[in-house]
């Protein structure tokens, strides 16, 4: 079986693509959705069965919890067991929007969706297809990355089939995401927000939408046991290749750096955004725009061709340590462990 997928480029083909995956979703079934940050393979959030699917199709464990999608706030509180005053200020910042808001959890949603644990992570997207699913077919949606555990996430429909396309019956191409990498998920049970997983609303904005609540970073890895959400293992967003971030002063410091660790150039992606290596040393070059959300936009798109092209070894120039840029550093160390 090889996945079927479905255009949404004008108005009638998006209806058509909506009314389908809703029927899947109303039946128990699963299919991968485009949304802002990554491709989401989503299922029916308040049945078991198939949120069971989602895990079996990524292979995913059953420690790791998944992100509830909504397509309006009334949905959102509703599935929550409670709503705290900084949930409602950050929703009011920032949804629809990629950000996953970690609340006390409803007494609807299954254990599986949790890991068992007693909060959820909920998001409202603000690309329009999973909201106009979630509305036609009445259900909040379970739908963490559509890729393989511990796998690159995908930003295009052609990632997702390249991963999952025997594993899955539909795939909705709604074109690449224009954020690109996963939502920022800030817990807000307490008496502050604490970033479990940094994105691209970064603390700073954090902050200022709290009120001026002081924002916790949490960088822990989580090595056993449920996590509280998503983007908390150690070793995540994985290219095949093995990757490495450097800091190089010119081209021979980099070739330098490049030897001490084996690295064969004729086999390597470079991924450079400040010094750029002009020689022909390196079997493959690529230059990302010098800012957050371009950088974001186009990263993922990068180490997936990197993989397809059959490297070994992917070098990516280290970023810098602002608020900004802390969402891709991360997904760069997670996948670089």
């Amino acid at each position: 079986m090889k996945a079927e997928i479905l255009p949404t480029h004008t108005p009638a083909l998006f209806a058509a693509a909506v009314a389908r995956a809703a029927e899947l979703m109303s039946h128990g079934e699963i299919a991968a959705l485009p949304t802002e940050t990554v491709y989401g393979l989503a299922g029916n959030a308040l049945d078991p069965a198939a949120v069971g699917r989602i895990y079996a199709a990524k292979g995913r464990p059953a420690s790791n919890p998944v992100i509830l999608h909504v397509g309006s706030l009334d949905l959102a509180i509703r599935s929550a067991g409670g709503w705290p005053l900084l949930a409602e200020r950050l929703a009011a910042a920032f949804w629809p929007g990629p950000l996953t808001l970690v609340v006390p959890r409803g007494p609807g949603i299954p254990d599986c969706v949790t890991a068992g644990g007693p909060t959820v992570g909920i998001r409202w997207p603000i690309h329009p297809f999973v909201p106009a699913v979630v509305r036609a077919c009445g259900l909040p949606l379970a739908a963490p990355s559509a890729n393989l555990s511990n796998r690159l996430s995908p930003t295009s429909a052609d990632h997702v089939f390249r991963q999952l396309g025997d594993r899955i019956s539909l795939i909705v191409d709604g074109g690449d995401c224009n954020v690109g990498i996963e939502s920022t998920v800030v817990d807000v049970t307490g008496s502050e927000p604490v970033i479990l997983r940094p994105g691209m609303i970064h603390s700073e904005a954090i902050r200022a939408a709290a009120a001026g609540d002081t924002v916790v970073a949490s960088s822990a890895c989580v090595e056993t046991g449920p996590a509280r959400s998503p983007g908390q293992l150690p070793i995540h967003y994985a290219p095949r290749a093995r990757l490495q971030c450097l800091t190089w002063r010119d081209e021979t410091d980099l070739a330098q750096q490049a030897a001490a660790l084996g690295v064969n150039p004729s086999r390597t992606w470079l991924v450079a955004y400040n010094r750029i290596p002009m020689s022909g040393r390196w079997a493959w070059v690529s230059v990302i725009p010098d800012d957050p959300e371009a950088y974001a936009r186009g990263l993922y798109g990068e180490l997936h061709r990197a993989d397809d092209a059959g490297a070994e070894w992917i070098l990516v120039e280290a970023l810098p340590s602002t608020p900004e840029w802390a969402g891709i550093v991360d997904r760069l160390n997670r996948a670089s462990r």
